[in-house]
């Protein structure tokens, strides 16, 4: 594997790859990686015959500053798992090169209706800077396919209505949500919990079958929230939001609607943890 740290450097080798005849896949990341990137990678490298990883903590995205500057840097580690899993390229670059011109001045990519609420409403300006930051990634490595995991669900759903509205053309493939054996979902925030706490987070992921149990069973929809943010708070957690949403476009769950997802996001110690879980209720939202 090889690790660059330019655009032009990066351009170089993804177009020798395509004139070889080789299909890129791309993986774009933050690094401080995990199982959970590494199952990504391992998809990529099934699908495509090159495969691209991204390292960039991207400032625009963080609206806590501290958050951003805690943010573990794992390069060389990254690097050992990246090279581990087959991974053909690694771009590694700098705030300087993807905001040559500053982070003030930058055009700014924003998707609407569909970044609003949920993470996007507990954090202003996340999915903006996602959304920025991922369409200049696409332009540099110009992807026939990028892979994104489904923990990730709200990024997902804003990133897959950006490729479509602004004509991208790469496909976004979702992978499956990496779980621990307890069920908790893999996460490079999970490195912030204490032992104790680690042994607590997986109530977020059991409060959202709970949910899902309680709607099958005909309960309403507003009783079985207003029960589970009840819950996480027994288990040691501050609430952000629980919500059901439609599975397909993440729209408000209306009555009678079956294809849902149940997402959660809860602060456990120092910790901001998100979750989902995608059901087909048995009878509809009551």
């Amino acid at each position: 594997m090889i690790t660059l740290h330019t655009i032009a450097e990066l351009r170089s080798q993804v177009k020798a790859a395509r004139m070889a005849g080789k299909t890129i896949g791309f993986v774009p990341t933050m690094g401080n990686l995990h199982a959970g990137h590494i199952s990504l990678i391992t998809r990529a490298r099934e699908e495509c015959d090159f495969v691209v990883s991204s390292v960039f903590v991207n400032p625009l995205q963080f609206n806590d500053k501290t958050d951003l500057q805690r943010y573990p840097r794992t390069l060389p580690q990254d690097q050992e798992k990246l090279a581990a899993a087959n991974c053909d390229l690694l771009f590694a670059p700098d705030v300087d090169e993807m905001y040559p011109n500053g982070q003030d001045e930058q055009s700014i990519v924003h998707v609407p209706v569909v970044s609003e609420g949920l993470c996007g409403g507990s954090r202003p300006g996340h999915f903006d800077g996602v959304s920025t930051v991922v369409t200049k990634l696409f332009n540099q490595v110009l992807p026939d396919a990028a892979f994104f995991g489904e923990k990730d669900f709200q990024q997902v759903a804003v990133i897959k209505k950006m490729v479509s509205d602004l004509c991208i053309p790469v496909e976004v493939v979702t992978v499956p949500t990496a779980r621990a054996e307890d069920g908790l979902a893999l996460s490079s925030r999970n490195g912030y919990l204490t032992d104790e706490e680690r042994q607590l987070a997986t109530g977020l992921y059991k409060t959202l079958n709970e949910i899902a149990d309680a709607l099958n069973a005909g309960e309403s929809l507003e009783s079985s929230l207003s029960a589970a943010s009840l819950r996480l708070e027994e288990r040691g957690f501050r609430p952000d939001y629980v919500e059901v949403r439609s599975a397909t476009d993440l729209s408000s769950a209306v009555s009678g609607v079956s294809e849902v997802v149940i997402l959660g996001a809860a602060f456990l110690g120092n910790a901001r943890l998100i979750d989902n879980l995608v059901v087909t209720l048995n009878r509809g939202i009551v």
